[in-house]
C-alpha cells in the first residue's frame, strides 16, 4: 500500500463538483503512486460500478465511500465490509427519501461497518460519545499545547497558528481496531475549532485533501460547474460553495508536506484504508422468489406453466403428445434458466404480462421458446430459427434481460401494479444520468457568464446536438449558421470551456422502462433517490445496475400498441369485427405484403421513416423474413452494407470473403445484419468461445468500453490469422463487425418489431380510417400531425373538420372519414373539453348555439376556441362565426347583469377567407381545409416545376419541384462533413431530397421553416426508389433571384426532351 491514500475523493459524479470522470481520477492516481484509492462522491454511489471496473484494470485498491452532506453537515462515510457497504447504501436512500433526514441521528442508529470522517463541529460533537465509547476507541491527548517529543506520537497544527493550536493525540492502534470514527483535517480547510475539538473529546485525527480536481489549474472547471449548479453569475458564486484551491490530487510526497506537523494523521489515512475491503464482488443475481422458498419450487412451477402455454400456443389437445422437436427446445432451455437460477425471473415477467392483454415482448428473450409459450413474446423462436444462446447460455456471466412494450399510456398501470406487487421497498426504477452536452453546456456557461438570454438564445439555437465535442470549435468559426453572429470575446472561452465539461452528470431522471426488483430492501443493494414522478430509482443507469448482478425488467410504452389497441376497438364498434390481438396472424394477408413492398407505410411502426421505406421500396419486398432483415440492418453505422445487400437480392454477383460466411449469413445475403452473427462469426473464424463472443458483442453496445474492444480485436486477428484466413479478409470482416458499433439489433429483436409492423400494416391496409385517426391521436410519431394529416388526404380519406356534437376527444375514423377530435384544439382547457363531453354523454347532442352555453359552464376563452376552429357551424342556424361571436358575449353580458337581453344580433357578414384561414392555423396548429401550397396558386402558375408523384419519370435529369417541409435528419459524412435528409411534400405526394455538404453548407439556414420552397436539383433512381439531390433552394413567398429564371420557364411543365 502506498505511503499515502485518499479517503476523499470526488468525481465529476458527484453532480457539479467534481471535475474529473472516474477512468481520469484513477489513471491520474496511478501515475502518482497510488495503488489505495477511495472514491466518495456527494450524498451517492452514481459512478461506483466503473469505479470498481476501473480500478481492477489500473490495478487499483479501491475503497467505496460517499460524502452525505445535509445543511452545513458534512461527512466523509467508508464502508469497511460488505456490511458497512449496506450500511453507506442505506444511509444515502435515507438521506434522499427522508424529509426529516437526520446526519448526526442516521450515523448513530445505523454504523455496522463504516468509518466515519467529518471536520464539520457539531456533528464531531454529537457522535463522539454514542461512536467512540461504545466501541471501546477513545483518543485521549497528551501533551499540554505543545509538540511532544515522545516516539510513537504526532502533531496536528490547524492553519499556521502558533503554538497553542498544536494539539496532540495519542498513536491510532493496529488496523484491526480502527476507530468509527475520525476529525477530518484538510490543507486550507480545517479550521482551528476542529482541531481543538478533536483535543478535547479525543477524537482521532485523518489527513485528506477532499480532492475535487485532479490538477491546480482545473479549480476554474470547479468554479464554473459550482456557478452553473447554484445558478448564480461567476461573480456572485458564495465562497462556501468552493473547494480551497488546494483540493487537488495530490500525490502523497505533497501531502506529507502538508502534515508535517501531523504525522499520525497520515498514518490514520493508511490504517483506515487496510481495514476496508477492497476486493470487491458484484456478481451475484438478486431475484426476488415469485413461487416460493427455493429454486425448485420455482423451475417446477415454470416448467408445469411452460408446457401448459406451449399446447396453448401451438393448439395440441392434453391428449396428444407435443412434437419432439418442441419437447427438446423446452427442456434445453428450461435446464439452462435452472442451472442459472431464473426460474422465478421468468415466472415474475410471466405474472406482470398476464395482466395486461396487448404486449411485445422482444430482444433477445424472444429467442426463448419458454418466453413464447408464456405469452411473454409473440415469435415462434422454433419456426423463425431464433438462436437461444444470444439470450441465455451455461457460459453467461450477466444476468438475462427481458424487455416488454405495453401501450404508452397503459405504462403507469403496468408499474403501479409492480408496485403493489413488490413493494416499493423491494421495487425500483433505473437511472438515467443526465449529462451536459454542448447545447446545453455552451447555455449554461453564458448564462454564469451574465449574457443576455436573447445572444445565448441566438447562439445555442443554432446548434445541433449531433455536432458533438470535437466538431464545436470548427462549426462555430466555420459554419455558415453561425456567419452572421458577432462571437467575440467571451464567446471562445465559453466554447473551450463548453468542451471541457462536456458529458458532465447533472442529475438524475427515470430510464424509460428499466426496473429492479430484488428479494429484500433494495436499500441494501443500492442506494435509492425520490424521482419526480413519484417512484423510487436507484443510482445506477442501466450498463452499471446489469453489471452489479441486479435483474432488470423493461417495462416500456410503445405508442404503436396503443394504436393497434385503438384501431381493435374502433373496428369493432363500429363494423362489429373482433380481432384477438394474441392470435392474430396477419403475415400472409396479400394487400398486407403489397403494402409493405410499397413503401407505403407513413403511420406504420417501426418502418415509417424514410430510411425504411425506401429500402422497401428498392426490395420490393413485402413478406415476414425480409422484414425482419431489414428492420435490423437499417442501422446508423451499416449504410455500405445496405446498398451492398439490396444489389446482392436483386441478384448482383459478388465475390465471397470466405466459406464461413456463406455459411452463416446465406439468409441475408452474405452481410451481417444481427447481432448474434457478430457472435457465431467471432466464433466459427477466430475461434472465440461463447462468453468472448457474446463479450464483443457487448463491448460493441457500450460506450465505456474501447478497451475491451480492443482486447478483442487483438484477439480476432490473432484467432482468424492462426486459422489460416487472409489479413485482407479479416480486415473487411472486422470493419463489418464495427458496424455494429453503439446501435443494433439481434434477430429476436427483429422478429418481435417486424410482428408489430406486420400488425401495424394490416390495419392501415384494411382500415385506413381508423387507423391513422388512431395514429394522429396517440402522437409521438416519427411526423407531426401536419404530415398525418396530408398523408390521410392522399391516401383518399376525407378530413373532417372538429364539430361539437361529432367530435371526441381524439381523432375518429369510420368508413372513408377521419373526423379532428377536440384534442387538436389549441387553447382549449382540458377542464372545458371534459365538461363539453360530460354533459354531451349525459344530456345527448346539442341542438344549438344557446342550447350549448345554456348547458356548459366553460370559460369563454375555451368557447371562443370552440367558435373559431368552427365547431358549432353545425348547429349554428344559419349564423356566421362572427355572430356566435356576439352571441358569446351577449350571453356574458346578461350572466354579469343578471338580467336576460333582447336586443337582436347584428347582421355581421362572415369572417373572410383569410381570417378563417389565419383561425385555422391559430386554433389546429396547421391548414386542415387546404394544402399550403395552394395560397401560392399566381406564383405557381408563373413557373414550371415536376410535382411530387412525377418525379420519379425524370430520373437522371435536372428539374425544379415545390415543397412543404416535413421532416429532416442531420447526419454527416465519413469525412466529419455534415449533410441532411429532408421530407418535402406537395399535394400530391412526399418525396426525400438531399442535401450534400456543400448544398448543406450554402442552405442549411433556410430549412425547418414553415414555408413554401422551390427546389432544383437531379432526380435519382436506385433499384426503383427515386430521391431528389438538392443543388439549390428558393423560398417561393420571396421574389426570385435572378439564377433561377433561366431554370423555371414560365409557365410551362418541363418536358423530357428539354430538361438537361
Amino acid at each position: 500500500m502506498s505511503r499515502f491514500v485518499h479517503l476523499h475523493v470526488h468525481s465529476y459524479y458527484s453532480m457539479m463538483r467534481g471535475t474529473a470522470p472516474i477512468e481520469d481520477v484513477c489513471r491520474v492516481a496511478r501515475a502518482r503512486g497510488m495503488d489505495t484509492l477511495a472514491l466518495t462522491d456527494t450524498n451517492g454511489l452514481y459512478g461506483l460500478i466503473i469505479f470498481l471496473q476501473v480500478a481492477k484494470e489500473l490495478g487499483i485498491h479501491p475503497i467505496i465511500g460517499a460524502e452525505l452532506v445535509t445543511g452545513d453537515e458534512r461527512a466523509v462515510v467508508l464502508a469497511r465490509s460488505r456490511r458497512g457497504y449496506e450500511t453507506l447504501c442505506r444511509l444515502i436512500s435515507q438521506r434522499h427519501c427522508d424529509e426529516k433526514f437526520s446526519l448526526a441521528r442516521a450515523l448513530v442508529h445505523d454504523r455496522e461497518g463504516i468509518v466515519v470522517l467529518s471536520d464539520s463541529v457539531g456533528l464531531l460533537r454529537q457522535l463522539a460519545s454514542p461512536l467512540l465509547r461504545s466501541a471501546g476507541h477513545l483518543w485521549r491527548p497528551t501533551g499540554t499545547g505543545h509538540p511532544p517529543r515522545g516516539r510513537g506520537h504526532g502533531v496536528c497544527r490547524a492553519g499556521g497558528g502558533d503554538a497553542s493550536t498544536y494539539v496532540s493525540l495519542s498513536a491510532a492502534t493496529s488496523a484491526a481496531e480502527v476507530a468509527p470514527l475520525y476529525a477530518e483535517l484538510r490543507p486550507g480547510g480545517t479550521t482551528d475549532e476542529v482541531v481543538c475539538l478533536a483535543r478535547e473529546l479525543g477524537i482521532p485525527p485523518v489527513a485528506t485533501n477532499a480532492v475535487h480536481f485532479l490538477d491546480p489549474e482545473e479549480f476554474v472547471i470547479h468554479r464554473l460547474v459550482r456557478a452553473i449548479d447554484c445558478n448564480t453569475k461567476l461573480s456572485r458564486l458564495p465562497p462556501r460553495e468552493l473547494a480551497p484551491r488546494s483540493a487537488w490530487l495530490k500525490p502523497p510526497h505533497e501531502m506529507a508536506k502538508a502534515f508535517v506537523y501531523c504525522p499520525e494523521a497520515l498514518k490514520n489515512a493508511t490504517r483506515i484504508a487496510a481495514a476496508c475491503v477492497v476486493d470487491w464482488e458484484f456478481r451475484e443475481f438478486a431475484f426476488p422468489d415469485f413461487a416460493g422458498p427455493g429454486k425448485d419450487r420455482a423451475l417446477q412451477t415454470l416448467r408445469a406453466r411452460s408446457y401448459e402455454g406451449a399446447r396453448r400456443r401451438y393448439g395440441i389437445p392434453e391428449e396428444k403428445e407435443l412434437p419432439r422437436e418442441l419437447v427438446e427446445r423446452l427442456e434445453h432451455e428450461l435446464a439452462i434458466i435452472g442451472e442459472k437460477g431464473f426460474a422465478s425471473y421468468f415466472l415474475i415477467v410471466e405474472d406482470i404480462v398476464s395482466r395486461f392483454p396487448r404486449t411485445c415482448g422482444r430482444g433477445s428473450a424472444a429467442a426463448s421458446i419458454v418466453s413464447y409459450s408464456l405469452g411473454i413474446t409473440h415469435v415462434d423462436p422454433i419456426e423463425y430459427h431464433l438462436f437461444f444462446e444470444r439470450f441465455l447460455n451455461p457460459g453467461r456471466k450477466d444476468a438475462p434481460d427481458i424487455d416488454v412494450d405495453f401501450p404508452w399510456d397503459e405504462r403507469d398501470d403496468v408499474l403501479d401494479y409492480v408496485f403493489r406487487r413488490y413493494g416499493t421497498d423491494r421495487a425500483a426504477m433505473v437511472a438515467n444520468h443526465v449529462c451536459l452536452r454542448a447545447r446545453a453546456a455552451v447555455r449554461e456557461i453564458a448564462k454564469v457568464y451574465g449574457l443576455p438570454e436573447g445572444e445565448i438564445r441566438n447562439v445555442t439555437g443554432r446548434l445541433r446536438q449531433l455536432w458533438g465535442r470535437h466538431r464545436l470549435p470548427g462549426l462555430i468559426q466555420h459554419h455558415p449558421l453561425f456567419k452572421d453572429i458577432d462571437l467575440s470575446p467571451p464567446w471562445p472561452e465559453i466554447i473551450n470551456l463548453a468542451l471541457a465539461i462536456d458529458g458532465f452528470p447533472r442529475h438524475l431522471s427515470v430510464h424509460c422502462g428499466g426496473m429492479i426488483i430484488v428479494p429484500d430492501a433494495i436499500s441494501r443493494h443500492v442506494p435509492m433517490e425520490p424521482a419526480p414522478k413519484g417512484v423510487n430509482i436507484i443510482q445506477w443507469e442501466k450498463d452499471q445496475a446489469e453489471d452489479s448482478g441486479l435483474v432488470k425488467i423493461d417495462l416500456l410504452g410503445n405508442r404503436s400498441l396503443a394504436v393497434i389497441r385503438d384501431v381493435l376497438a374502433a373496428v369493432k364498434a363500429n363494423y362489429g369485427i373482433e380481432i384477438d390481438y394474441r392470435t392474430w396472424d396477419p403475415l400472409h394477408d396479400p394487400a398486407t405484403q403489397q403494402l409493405i413492398a410499397r413503401g407505403d407505410t407513413i403511420g406504420v411502426f417501426y418502418v415509417e421513416s424514410p430510411a425504411m421505406r425506401q429500402l422497401q421500396e428498392k426490395t420490393g419486398t413485402g413478406d415476414f423474413e425480409h422484414l425482419v432483415i431489414h428492420s435490423s440492418i437499417i442501422r446508423p453505422a451499416a449504410n455500405t452494407y445496405i446498398r451492398e445487400y439490396v444489389r446482392r437480392l436483386h441478384g448482383g454477383a459478388y465475390t465471397s470473403l470466405h466459406p464461413i460466411l456463406d455459411e452463416l449469413l446465406r439468409e441475408t445475403y452474405g452481410i451481417m445484419c444481427y447481432q448474434e452473427d457478430v457472435t457465431k462469426v467471432a466464433m466459427a473464424m477466430a475461434g472465440f468461445d461463447a462468453v468472448d463472443g457474446d463479450g464483443l458483442r457487448k463491448a460493441l453496445s457500450r460506450k465505456r468500453a474501447q478497451k475491451q474492444l480492443r482486447d478483442y480485436r487483438d484477439q480476432f486477428y490473432g484467432g482468424a490469422g492462426a486459422r489460416g484466413v487472409a489479413r485482407e479478409v479479416i480486415d473487411r470482416v472486422w470493419e463489418m463487425i464495427l458496424s455494429f458499433s453503439g446501435y443494433s439489433f439481434c434477430k429476436p429483436h427483429s422478429a418481435s418489431y417486424a410482428l408489430v409492423s406486420f400488425k401495424s400494416a394490416y390495419l392501415r391496409a384494411h382500415y385506413p380510417a381508423e387507423f391513422m385517426a388512431a395514429v394522429i391521436s396517440n402522437q409521438g410519431g416519427y411526423y407531426a400531425t401536419f404530415a398525418y394529416v396530408s398523408e390521410a388526404k392522399r391516401m383518399g380519406l376525407a378530413v373532417l373538420p372538429p364539430d361539437i356534437n361529432l367530435s371526441e376527444e381524439p381523432y375518429t375514423g369510420v368508413d372513408r372519414e377521419v373526423r379532428i377530435g377536440l384534442m387538436q384544439l389549441k387553447g382549449l382547457s382540458s377542464a372545458g373539453l371534459e365538461a363539453i363531453l360530460e354533459e354531451r354523454r349525459r344530456g345527448g347532442p346539442y341542438g344549438s348555439f344557446a342550447e350549448f352555453l345554456d348547458r356548459v359552464d366553460i370559460d369563454p376563452s375555451d368557447v371562443k376556441v370552440l367558435i373559431k376552429a368552427g365547431c358549432f357551424d353545425s348547429i349554428a342556424g344559419g349564423r356566421t362565426r362572427p355572430q356566435l361571436m356576439w352571441q358569446l358575449y351577449a350571453v356574458m353580458g346578461e350572466r354579469r347583469l343578471g338580467k336576460h337581453l333582447d336586443d337582436p344580433l347584428p347582421e355581421v357578414p362572415d369572417y373572410d377567407e383569410g381570417m378563417l384561414l389565419r383561425h385555422e392555423v391559430e386554433v389546429l396548429g396547421f391548414l386542415v381545409s387546404r394544402h399550403p401550397l395552394t395560397l401560392f396558386e399566381d406564383e405557381l402558375r408563373d413557373i414550371s416545376y415536376v410535382e411530387g408523384k412525377d418525379l420519379g419519370r425524370y430520373a437522371g435529369r435536372r428539374v425544379s419541384t415545390v415543397g412543404w417541409w416535413v421532416t429532416s435528419k442531420l447526419v454527416t459524412t465519413k469525412t466529419d462533413e455534415p449533410m441532411e435528409f429532408v421530407s418535402f411534400e406537395d399535394t400530391t405526394a412526399i418525396y426525400e431530397t438531399t442535401f450534400f455538404p456543400r448544398a448543406y453548407r450554402r442552405f442549411c439556414h433556410m430549412l425547418s421553416r414553415t414555408r413554401p420552397y422551390l427546389l432544383w436539383g437531379k432526380v435519382e433512381e436506385d433499384f426503383g426508389a427515386i430521391t431528389f439531390t438538392v443543388d439549390d433552394v428558393a423560398f417561393l413567398d420571396e421574389p426570385l433571384p435572378q439564377r433561377w429564371r433561366t431554370r423555371v420557364r414560365l409557365g410551362r411543365r418541363p418536358a423530357l426532351s428539354r430538361l438537361s
